[in-house]
């Protein structure tokens, strides 16, 4: 039997859903199981033994064309059965013109005539971890699920070519290393204000002798660049400079990840290192750190959760964070 699985479309979201792919493994373990996903996140899932393969779909894949001509692939493989762990319309509509025979998902955004097994969305689908939300479609589905544990295997290569990485930037690995992710690809909305990351990483340096390490995309550098350009002692800065496998082997050798609500904050709770997460706009108990060790800082505001990508107003969810407030949180992990 072959299955394929229609992962999320985004880095964190992809983390989160581990879990379910790995409870459907479990059930059909004579099974191959592929996944399919846009082509950003699929090096996220080359470490899984119980992924036989990964299926990257075209950057649009929302044209008629596009879609067609992944069909056409996806038939190629004849997959008996098809799990959409996305939400979309088009994502049923891409099974569905490869012939998937058994195709299975929650039925909403109009697709419930697409699925040959339909599971109804929860009332309160708002109010659980979003892990929760994937296993609960597992689940509906009439497959076992077990206790979730996310996790990110990595190869010994993978960890030793960031040590090699760190050590050529001269970073002392006897002192602390806290990396910094001041970016969220999601919007504005969810990022500390960068004159805030300046701040906190002096405090790190001056009162704990910590190596500053930034990372985040290509297009996340502009923020970066501006909080070295800002402090004194400059941090070190690979900001758009790591591929995705080389980003967790940086990750995997720190002592604290300090980050936003982003991609990378699941990758950090993923390889179990302790996490500092910024909160603003959005609902930790549903996006935020699924497992310890992790700290959550955020503040209660009239306008929250707005789920807004630009603040209209004055972004005060953000704002009345102060950086001492952070460093006395990261305290806990040094």
């Amino acid at each position: 039997m072959k299955i394929v699985i229609r992962v999320p479309n985004w880095i964190g979201d992809s983390i989160l859903a581990i879990p379910a792919i790995e409870s459907i493994s479990r059930n059909y373990s004579d099974a191959q199981i592929w996944v399919i996903t846009k082509g950003w996140t699929k090096d996220l899932f080359d470490s899984y033994a119980f992924i036989k393969g990964v299926i990257p779909l075209s950057e649009t894949n929302n044209n008629l064309k596009d879609l067609n001509n992944s069909a056409q692939r996806l038939k190629k493989l004849h997959f008996d059965a098809g799990v959409l762990l996305t939400n979309s319309f088009f994502s049923a509509f891409l099974f569905y013109l490869a012939k998937i025979p058994q195709r299975w998902g929650y039925s909403r955004d109009g697709r419930g005539i697409l699925l040959t097994k339909s599971v109804p969305l929860r009332k309160d689908k708002n109010s659980s971890h979003q892990v929760n939300y994937y296993l609960d479609l597992i689940s509906g589905l009439g497959i076992k699920t077990t206790p979730p544990q996310l996790s990110l295997p990595l190869t010994q290569e993978e960890k030793q070519k960031a040590r090699e990485m760190l050590l050529s930037l001269n970073i002392d690995l006897k002192q602390p290393l806290i990396i910094l992710h001041p970016g969220a690809s999601y919007g504005p909305a969810k990022r500390w204000p960068v004159t805030k990351y300046a701040e906190l990483a002096a405090l790190l340096q001056e009162r704990k002798k910590a190596n500053i390490l930034l990372v985040g995309s290509s297009g996340e550098t502009e923020l970066a660049e501006s909080i070295v350009s800002s402090m004194t002692k400059k941090p070190f800065n690979l900001a758009g400079n790591t591929s995705l496998r080389l980003l967790a082997g940086l990750i995997s050798q720190a002592n604290l990840f300090i980050t936003n609500d982003s991609g990378p904050m699941h990758m950090a709770n993923a390889l179990k290192i302790p996490v500092v997460a910024i909160f603003g706009p959005t609902d930790p108990k549903t996006t935020g750190p699924f497992q310890e060790p992790a700290i959550v800082i955020k503040k209660d505001t009239p306008c929250w959760p707005c789920r807004y990508r630009e603040c209209p107003f004055d972004h005060r969810c953000m704002i009345n964070i102060h950086s001492e407030e952070v460093f006395q949180a990261c305290q806990q992990y040094l």
